[in-house]
């Protein structure tokens, strides 16, 4: 039985864990994520994190096959550097190489949410199925597509950028740079934006209520509970969202076809108070949908250790 190691590296949090082949973890560990240092020290905390999960496992570093590691951004395959992760102040360093001065074995680096997605369909919400898209409804729309159980990035490894669709013609700015993309419109920080709006709008809804008066203080939670409570504004407010999610997931159906879409992220907690409507308006906006269905709706399942997962089934792959 071989020995893989994943790490997840966030920018709150890296996490590494020890799976078998099947995707099984059998020991992890996490530390807080230092943005604030130099890249090569951030790296040397990333190596450390990643042998104390080793020796939580009894393990050696020898007896690691190999390591798959799930960040931020993608590696540019022309000059093979990481080509911008905001969150963590790095733009195009060179992680492969500094990854390799700590690790004397295979190492693979992949899109963190493109890991997340790997994960949830070998051993998550899409376990049963072979061709599966994901979106994780966050600070941004990250996403992974799955195809014969394999990470599909484009010719360059830099694709699957679901979230960075465009949804609306100059539409919204978005931290890209751009404007319209789908993340503008259906990222948890969207549905912030758009219930701060409706709030303003309407000192009588309770979203007022539930932050206090204090717009700071809004978050993605509030508009849900106060729609769920009756309050007709918040009610507008999620129809609209969920309008804006199922015409972004509709282009991702028509071009890729998955048997299953796999909703991850904060947003995601809502359960079926999102999913059930989402599915309808799938249906209603989708093509062909009366003639092919449109795909499962599921929700993510395995939480944080499915970046892990999907980093240490790089190797695997």
């Amino acid at each position: 039985m071989k020995h893989y190691l994943g790490i997840d590296l966030g920018g709150t949090n890296i996490a590494a864990g020890i799976t078998d082949e099947t995707g099984s973890i059998t020991a992890k560990y996490s530390a807080k994520t230092n943005a604030a240092q130099p890249f090569e020290g951030l790296v040397r905390d990333i190596a450390e994190t990643a042998k104390k999960a080793v020796e939580i496992a009894g393990l050696e570093l020898s007896d690691i096959a190999a390591v798959g590691l799930g960040t931020p951004s993608c590696i540019n395959p022309r000059t093979n550097l990481l080509v911008n992760a905001n969150n963590l102040n790095w733009q195009n360093v060179p992680l492969y190489d500094e990854l390799k001065k700590y690790f004397d074995m295979p190492v693979f680096i992949q899109n963190d949410a493109a890991c997340a997605a790997l994960g949830e369909a070998i051993c998550g919400a899409a376990a049963r199925y072979e061709n599966a898209v994901m979106v994780t409804l966050g600070t941004g729309v990250g996403s992974g597509i799955i195809m014969n159980k394999r990470i599909f990035n484009g010719c360059d490894d830099m694709g699957a950028e679901i979230g960075h669709t465009k949804l609306v013609y100059d539409g919204l700015p978005c931290t890209c740079g751009q404007k319209g993309c789908f993340e503008a419109y259906a990222s948890a920080t969207a549905l912030i934006n758009q219930a701060r709006n409706a709030a303003n709008q309407n000192p009588e809804s309770a979203m007022n209520e539930m932050c206090g008066g204090d717009m700071s203080k809004m978050n993605a939670k509030i508009p849900f509970d106060a729609a769920k409570a009756g309050d007709i504004t918040a009610e507008a407010v999620i129809e609209k969202y969920i309008d804006y999610l199922a015409a972004g997931l509709s282009s991702a159906i028509a071009l890729f076809r998955p048997q299953a879409i796999i909703i991850g992220g904060g947003v995601s907690a809502e359960g079926d108070y999102l999913i059930s409507p989402l599915k309808k308006k799938l249906f209603d906006c989708t093509f062909s949908a009366e003639q092919i269905d449109i795909p499962e709706i599921v929700t993510a399942r395995l939480g944080n250790d499915a970046g892990i997962i999907g980093a240490a089934m790089l190797c695997r792959a």
